[in-house]
């Protein structure tokens, strides 16, 4: 940690989200993306789980998508642009913690939500959108340009393990990873987040953050007025979920 600044530094040692080394050095070079990453560590979505034991006819191992969510972080390229915090749901997903079993998720790409409350809250973004704007940036986000949710209603992270690091996240929870092919626009390329597992209320609470380029899936990032408005190549994604305990 010697050469991230020193406000950085108590921010990732106060919060402390568990990523890896590599995306320690984004600090260098795009410190918002990571002022917002570091300021949600300690947040969870504020769903109560404490009337909601997991059900037992739910299968071990089994991601809980009615609390369960993913947030995407999506920074301003033009000087007359906007950060925006992005809110998601999953069709369905498994994430194992023992025997090596394979796990998966699928995202429900036609649920994304531009500028949620909840979105912009979790990920530390300022103020409120109003609902015209939601509209357009929606549209522009899940259109045929950018997302083109009915050609690609799904993107999914598929053949995934769940692995101990045998470390402690900056949370002081048992650090895991992640590792599998997360695919988009029917796209494929290798990943691998660095998350913490949390036990509470008789579920594991699962978080972590990964980053992607658009273009590395055939996506060309959002811009207009030449380059005025618009929206960066890179995405940061963060898991939030909540998984009937597989051990």
């Amino acid at each position: 940690m010697e050469d991230v600044h020193p406000i950085m530094d108590a921010l990732y040692r106060t919060k402390g989200i568990a990523v890896s080394r590599n995306f320690m050095n984004c600090f260098q070079h795009a410190s918002v993306v990571c002022i917002v990453l570091l300021a949600l560590a300690n947040r969870g979505i504020s769903q109560d789980t404490t009337s909601q034991n997991p059900n037992v006819a739910a299968k071990p191992g089994e991601v809980n998508i009615q609390f369960s969510r993913v947030f995407i972080f999506v920074d301003k390229s033009g000087l007359a642009g906007h950060q925006h915090a992005v809110e998601g749901k999953l069709k369905s997903g498994q994430l194992f913690t023992t025997n090596g079993q394979k796990s998966s998720l699928v995202f429900d790409m036609k649920s994304f939500d531009a500028d949620t409350p909840t979105a912009r809250k979790y990920l530390g973004l300022s103020g409120e959108t109003d609902e015209a704007t939601r509209r357009k940036v929606n549209d522009n986000m899940l259109g045929h340009e950018i997302l083109s949710v009915n050609r690609f209603p799904e993107a999914r992270l598929e053949n995934a393990t769940l692995v101990s690091s045998a470390k402690k996240s900056k949370r002081d929870l048992p650090e895991y990873v992640i590792e599998g092919d997360f695919v988009l626009h029917e796209t494929k390329r290798h990943i691998q987040i660095r998350c913490d597992l949390e036990e509470k209320d008789g579920w594991h609470h699962i978080r972590g953050a990964f980053k992607i380029l658009q273009t590395d899936y055939g996506i060309k990032p959002f811009s207009k007025m030449m380059g005025a408005v618009g929206v960066k190549d890179e995405l940061v994604i963060l898991g939030d979920l909540w998984v009937v305990p597989s051990r």
